[in-house]
Parts: C-alpha cells; structure tokens; sequence
C-alpha cells in the first residue's frame, strides 16, 4: 500500500492518504496519486460514490515542505498547467474530484490544513468529525492557496469569509466551518453520515446521478443564457437512456428500481 491507496468495495471507492506518522502531510508523489485515483474512478461506470479521507490522527496537514522543497525542479514543472483543463498539477489534486461522474464525499477529523482542506473542498461533500480543526494554512508561509481554492471556495461561503481565513491563517473548528458552509456536517460518527448520504443516493439513477452533478459544475458561475442548454442536452440524454427508463417504470409500479451501470 502506498501512500494514496484506492479500494473498491460494495460499488464504493475509498480513497485514503496513508502517510499517518506525518498526518498525511502530502508530497509530490501523493498529489499526482491523487489525480490518478480520481482519473480511475471517474472511469469504472460500476461506482456509485467515492469517500476521501485519511488514516491515522488527520485528514491531511497540508503539503510536508520538508520532503517537496528537496524537488524544486519537479515544483517548477508542477506549476505549468495543462493545455485542456487549466489547471497544473496541484491544482489538480484537488479539483480532479469535480470531474468524477459521482458523488466524492471527504469524511474530515484531526488537522483539515492548507493542501488538505483543499482536496476536501473539491469533493462534493464533506463531513466533519467533531474536534477536527482546520485552516488555509499558506499565509504561515507568505503564500496563497494555490491548489483550486479559489474556484472550491467560491461556492461555499462569502468572499469576506474567503478573504479573513486566506489572510489570516488562522484555525478554525468544525463547528465553525459549518457555519461558514465549508462543511456539510459535523458529527461524532462522519463515516455513518457519509454512508447514510451514499444509501439515499443509491435509490436514485446512477445517470441521473452524475447530470445532476454534471449540470452544477457547467453552470454553477453562469447566468440563465449559459444554463439552461446544459439542462436541456442533459435531460435529452436522460430521457434516452435506460435507466430513466427503469426509473419511471418502477415509480410507476411502487417498486424499488435496479439500475444498470453507469451510462454517463
């Protein structure tokens, strides 16, 4: 097992940081992981959700500049962003999650720091552990957040918010982050709240699943113009594919649906 592991049980994927002595500090070889593990799960049409979380005492404390600052050359290269997606490697550690056609839910305890909360921002959902703390850690070191904060942030809270907690570094509780929207919720159990979530949705069309997930990250910034042709070419698809079909089928009947894979 390395130190980003990938296991699939029950339709699941469970995405753990496994560096636990350093709190699951993140190197440069666990950032390209972790856009690896988001790129395959986005290709197994047999998922239904994805949970991040990490083993040991922390989610995450943010990039270990003990281990990276011995690469420059690699950081330099990491930095140049990709011709397609406008992200560089960094960032996509973190945003990757939104280009997976399920739901990816980070279950959150311990430290919540800088490049660790950033990954968690990118998931869908993230369920706090009651005592996690958290923090955009990088004013410690004279920086910005630069792993896909910007756009993860934006939907979540207010830009006074985003603007305090990136100029000031400070920490802050779970209870806290729920307030300021960054969290779903917050609780002593997070794993039960985030397999709760993944049973109501399992009830539901893995497509229609995935264009609901689809149809916010194509018009979450836009105006009506923009949005409204993503509704309409992602209902049309809907309406063609098979599990709609069973889905209508078996409302109609008072049953429970049984869903083919993935069309999406």
């Amino acid at each position: 097992m390395g130190d980003v592991s990938y296991e699939v049980r029950d339709q699941v994927a469970h995405v753990r940081l496994n560096r636990p002595d350093k709190h699951n500090g993140l190197t440069l070889d666990m950032l390209d992981d972790l856009a690896a593990a988001a790129d395959r799960a986005s290709k197994d049409r047999s998922l239904r959700a994805v949970v991040l979380a990490g083993e040991g005492e922390s989610f995450c404390s943010g990039l270990d500049f003990a281990s990276a600052g011995k690469q420059r050359s690699r950081i330099m290269r990491n930095l140049i962003p990709k011709r397609a997606s406008a992200a560089n490697n960094f960032q996509n550690a973190g945003w990757s999650w939104r280009n997976v056609p399920v739901p990816v839910i980070a279950v959150l305890h311990g430290h919540c720091y800088g490049g660790g909360l950033q990954i968690a921002l990118g998931a869908d959902f993230r369920y706090a552990a009651t005592g996690t703390d958290l923090s955009i850690l990088e004013a410690k070191w004279g920086l910005i957040p630069d792993m896909s904060l910007s756009a993860s942030i934006a939907q979540l809270t207010t830009i006074d918010v985003a603007k305090r907690l990136t100029m000031t570094g400070e920490v802050f509780d779970a209870q806290q982050a729920l307030d300021w929207g960054l969290v779903s919720g917050v609780s002593d159990d997070p794993f039960a709240d985030a397999d709760e979530l993944i049973e109501q949705i399992r009830q539901r069309s893995p497509d229609a699943v995935a264009a609901s997930k689809s149809l916010f990250e194509n018009t979450w910034y836009n105006g009506s113009r923009l949005s409204f042709p993503v509704e309409q070419t992602l209902q049309v698809r809907l309406l063609r594919g098979r599990n709609s079909a069973i889905a209508r089928t078996a409302g109609l009947a008072g049953e429970n649906p049984q869903f083919t894979e993935r069309q999406f």
